[in-house]
């Protein structure tokens, strides 16, 4: 299934980030505003990009996705659970006793999820083994690694850049969620690391900028990345922190906090508008 029509995603992401909301708000804890921000771009990779089938969750020749900040779990579980891999009504049990929803993915109790993250600074590096495996084995898969830009403040992250253009992983994206807050404030206050898109290039990376809220960019952007050969690709995708609850967007004090009942009853009613 690939869904070209751009109203129909925005519809989609809409309903992501409802349960995003309807999950954090369940759990009574959870990270709602880097998970809104980068909707879309999961929005895009799941229901326009990806070779993926929900019937096949295992299936050896499908894309691979790494959600390398991995406390953006509400994000990722909302976006599978419209795409088909688990009833969306399980959201509900976020962070509960018993569900196979936890605070972070875990690929063995989540069908769906391709690998545990939640340490940060981790993701690019299970992502660069996977996209090398595949270039092995001549399989074809595109691999995707989605990180924080607060993450990306971590060595690791430049280590495994380092790879990843060394290895010449043309089959690799990664995708920067760059919504410049992070949970003790704003990016170039706490450890400034612009410009994010002459850093990337300086490792090596082809770099794509662009407005990481807008289905049409995210769709031309990674339609780019798929004709780069050589090189790995990374998008700067620029985004709003919160995206798409008016008291919640570009507000730092979201980055880990659920809502109460009022909080969620605006924000539902938001998204109804």
């Amino acid at each position: 299934m690939k869904i070209t029509d751009v109203v129909e995603l925005k519809n989609i992401a809409r309903e992501i980030r409802k349960g995003i909301i309807e999950s954090v708000y369940s759990a009574k804890s959870g990270h709602p505003g880097g998970s809104l921000s980068c909707a879309d771009i999961l929005t895009v990779l799941y229901f326009n990009q990806m070779n993926i089938n929900p019937e096949k969750p295992k299936d050896a020749a499908r894309d691979r996705f790494v959600l390398s900040k991995g406390h953006a779990s509400p994000a990722l579980y909302s976006t599978l659970a419209n795409r088909g891999y688990f009833p969306i009504k399980e959201l509900k049990t976020f962070r509960q006793i018993g569900s196979k929803l936890q605070g972070h993915p875990d690929m063995n109790k989540t069908i769906g999820v391709d690998m545990s993250t939640g340490s940060l600074g981790q993701g690019l590096s299970v992502a660069n083994g996977i996209a090398i495996a595949s270039k092995l084995n001549s399989n074809g898969i595109r691999v995707y690694c989605l990180l924080g830009d607060g993450e990306i403040e971590e060595g690791q992250v430049w280590e495994a850049a380092m790879t990843a253009s060394h290895r010449k992983l043309d089959n690799l994206c990664v995708i920067v969620d760059n919504n410049n807050l992070q949970i003790d404030g704003k990016i170039e206050e706490v450890k400034n690391s612009m410009p994010l898109g002459a850093k990337f290039e300086s490792f090596g990376f082809n770099v794509i900028e662009v407005d990481g809220n807008d289905i049409e960019q995210l769709i031309d952007a990674f339609q780019k990345a798929r004709n780069i050969k050589g090189m790995p690709t990374a998008i700067i995708a620029r985004t709003i922190k919160g995206k798409g609850v008016s008291f919640m967007e570009n507000q730092v004090g979201w980055h880990g906090k659920a809502p109460n009942e009022e909080q969620y009853n605006q924000a539902m009613k938001e998204f109804s508008l």
